[in-house]
């Protein structure tokens, strides 16, 4: 197997970008051994291993598009979760110095990097983001049902750097602390919520079966 890096200019690595803000994690950690003491790089992310069975072919797709190389996944016994992961050091070097992502824990760390910032790659990376990180939702309001796109965001610079985006894209939204520095970004409504999905998108099948579902009996197809 030979392993390939994508270009800075590539969506979809702007998008892998999103998604390792949301459910990702990289790290290096020590491992010992009785005669020496070595460096194990893992990158994983988690996702639900029931709901998002399509979105987690979805992203072996993308790591090997991008990388050339078929992740390992693993479903945890007794939890509703898959992990996929990958182990190959010169893979996560390039996603830490090359892409400039930062190794976990997010809080109070992660952020956006500079070459996907003021440009259309940010809304990939929003993209990537909402698929691992947002729901879907419906809420009545008097009897009158409606959508509701929603992330929350941990206390880092990329809470500053999302909220940055959204004004700076035209879209309106609701901003709530829900305690610990956590905030909640949530777009209501058929105006928002057709804004997202016409700019932004998703690449997550769950989420576009929610919102179409919602929009063919809300807004009568």
């Amino acid at each position: 197997m030979k392993l390939k890096f994508p270009s800075k200019e590539n969506p979809k690595l702007a998008e892998f970008v999103g998604i390792l803000l949301g459910d990702g994690s990289i790290g290096i950690y020590e491992c010992k051994s009785e005669h020496r003491v070595s460096l194990q790089y893992k990158l994983q992310i988690s996702t639900n291993s029931i709901d998002d069975l399509e979105y987690i072919s979805y992203l072996e797709n993308i790591i090997q598009d991008l990388f050339g190389l078929k992740p390992k996944k693993f479903f945890r016994k007794g939890e509703n979760t898959c992990d996929i992961r990958i182990f190959y050091r010169d893979v996560i070097k390039f996603v830490l110095n090359d892409m400039g992502m930062v190794v976990s824990p997010k809080w109070n760390r992660a952020k956006i990097p500079d070459f996907c910032m003021n440009n259309d790659l940010e809304l990939m990376v929003l993209r990537g983001y909402f698929d691992t990180d947002g729901c879907v939702t419906v809420t009545n309001n008097n009897g009158t049902s409606y959508p509701q796109f929603e992330m929350k965001v941990c206390p880092s610079p990329m809470q500053n750097q999302f909220l940055t985006i959204l004004k700076r894209r035209g879209f309106r939204f609701q901003l709530s602390d829900i305690g610990k520095g956590k905030i909640r970004i949530r777009l209501n409504g058929k105006k928002q919520t057709e804004k997202w999905i016409k700019e932004v998108g998703s690449s997550n099948p769950k989420h576009i079966s929610k919102y179409l579902k919602y929009k063919k009996s809300v807004f009568n197809g």
